[in-house]
């Protein structure tokens, strides 16, 4: 999976795709309508941030490639490519549990903070994408 050039866009499937891990300063795109909702993306090679209407939403470090992203009030499902292993930051709802799978398997249930907050690491390299979907228990 190649980084995302435009570094935010709309897919076909009405899906978000975000963030461009090869880029070697910090770059932004901010005003991105989308569904009713204005986003803002920073991106390269340290750090990949997404915010919604000015609210958290994902962030990795270092930085990755997501496309496909989509998220409702009880799942969130992506695909996330970078150079190397990355640990990237999803804002959820507070105080929950929620099942985390990553390329289909199962890889436990993790608890959100009291801020929303779930941070999970994943195994990457280059030209390979990781399917990741965390649900709602």
């Amino acid at each position: 999976m190649a980084a995302v050039k435009e570094l935010l866009k709309t897919e076909e499937d009405g899906t978000l795709s975000f963030g461009d891990y090869t880029l070697a300063s910090k770059t932004k795109l901010d005003g991105y309508e989308f569904q009713g909702d204005i986003y803002k993306v920073k991106t390269f090679a340290e750090i990949t941030k997404l915010e919604k209407n000015g609210m958290f939403v994902y962030e990795s470090v270092p930085g990755t490639a997501v496309e496909n992203f989509q998220a409702d009030e009880d799942t969130v499902s992506f695909q996330v490519s970078g150079m190397k292993d990355a640990q990237f930051t999803l804002e959820l709802g507070a105080d929950s549990e929620y099942e985390v799978y990553m390329d289909g398997e199962n890889v436990g249930v993790m608890k959100t903070n009291l801020s929303g907050k779930l941070s999970v690491s994943a195994e990457l390299e280059p030209d390979r994408s990781v399917a990741v979907k965390v649900v709602r228990k």
